[in-house]
């Protein structure tokens, strides 16, 4: 098996880590103010890969270099805004436009590594994105009308930021140390969480004090520890990694899969069922992970 092989299936965990996990995360949140939540996550995270890089890859440290630092701080902020503009979008908008349009990265993405990357458009690619994006459609609105709002606007800036922050790590992964990568840009996003937290969410002091309160519930606890480790550090730390090995637009693809995950995840734990049009908007997202993987396997570039 290649290493573009890999790292697709690599991608494709991570999407599958995120998806499953969403329940558990959506419970913590109702506790723990979103940004709040993000703000420790991410801390966590970035100390994490600290302790790993400093027990296990101790030269990574001596790789360390300003222009590293500036484009990790990049790959963070363009993170940041993605989680910001989606949290505060959804006090606007509704969850299921909130899916459909964080989505549409998949279809920005190949314009974007256009532009960074001179990575041709191919048909395959208009194909797989064009599925993964009516999949998401069918998923996310199952057969209702779909509703334009002002918090849309919001959520589409999201799609953008991820878009954005996928199209990048496509181009400063190749470069760096792995995990110093990832390290320092998910300290960028917990510490712009922390401070968009105490700004927007609550003043300082009752910020502070139900943060307290709140983090010592079962539910915030295990969410926490959920998030840190498999979704944060090890789930960016393989997307940094295998971003070496494949183009942003396949990736972007793939990470379409997460909401198929997420509402598998609903049906078996969460007593949630799913309608016809959401399966067949599972099929159109899983039948355009299979045609970029095809069109891998022929060995040419997407």
């Amino acid at each position: 098996m290649n290493r573009s092989r890999l790292a697709d299936l690599g991608l494709l965990l991570v999407a599958m880590m995120w998806g499953c996990t969403f329940l558990i995360v959506q419970q913590a949140v109702r506790v723990l103010p979103p940004l709040a939540f993000n703000g420790i996550r991410f801390i966590g995270a970035a100390l994490l890969l600290t302790i790993i890089i400093s027990l296990f890859y101790r030269s990574d440290w001596r790789k360390m270099s300003w222009t590293l630092m500036l484009h990790a701080s990049l790959l963070g902020f363009f993170l940041f805004l993605g989680y910001a503009f989606q949290t505060i979008g959804l006090l606007y908008t509704s969850t299921s436009n909130t899916g459909f349009i964080t989505g549409l990265s998949v279809v920005f993405v190949p314009f974007i590594s256009l532009l960074l990357l001179k990575h041709k458009i191919t048909w395959h690619t208009w194909l797989s994105a064009l599925l993964a994006a009516i999949g998401l459609y069918l998923l996310a609105f199952a057969g209702t009308s779909y509703s334009m709002n002002h918090g849309d606007a919001l959520i589409l800036l999201c799609a953008i930021a991820f878009a954005l922050h996928v199209a990048y790590t496509g181009i400063f992964a190749p470069k760096y140390p792995t995990l110093p990568l990832a390290a320092m840009q998910m300290a960028v996003v917990g510490i712009l969480s922390l401070v968009s937290s105490f700004w927007f969410e609550e003043s300082l002091y009752h910020q502070f004090q139900n943060t307290v309160e709140s983090i010592m519930k079962p539910e915030v606890i295990i969410a926490l520890l959920v998030s840190i480790g498999p979704t944060s550090a090890l789930a960016f730390w393989i997307q940094t990694e295998c971003q070496k090995f494949t183009s942003p637009a396949r990736v972007a693809v793939i990470f379409a899969m997460e909401p198929v995950f997420a509402a598998l995840t609903g049906v078996f734990f969460g007593g949630e069922s799913l309608t016809y049009y959401a399966v067949i908007g599972c099929v159109c997202i899983f039948v355009g992970m299979i045609l970029t993987e095809l069109k891998s396997s022929s060995g040419k570039v997407q």
